[in-house]
């Protein structure tokens, strides 16, 4: 181990959701219409203020165009 504290699962979660959503180019609002998660929901997530359940990391996944598996690996990548 680096020594350097690891981040909580929910917070590297939301970091990975707000890095693929600006890398898709949309903003809260349109992944919110894409995805059916409300807008707020999505905010809180990226701010590790709120967890997904798995019905909602496969939604946000769908719209963005990736796995819910591939948002997980990048989330435990940033844990390590």
């Amino acid at each position: 181990m680096s020594g350097k504290p690891s981040i909580a699962p929910h917070e590297a979660f939301g970091q990975v959701l707000r890095q693929l959503r600006q890398s898709a180019g949309m903003t809260q609002e349109q992944l919110s219409l894409e995805s059916g998660v409300q807008r707020n929901f999505i905010s809180l997530i990226e701010l590790g203020q709120n967890q997904p359940t798995i019905t909602t990391v496969f939604k946000l996944a769908q719209a963005l165009g990736c796995a819910p598996s591939e948002m997980v690996a990048k989330a435990e990548s940033l844990r390590t």
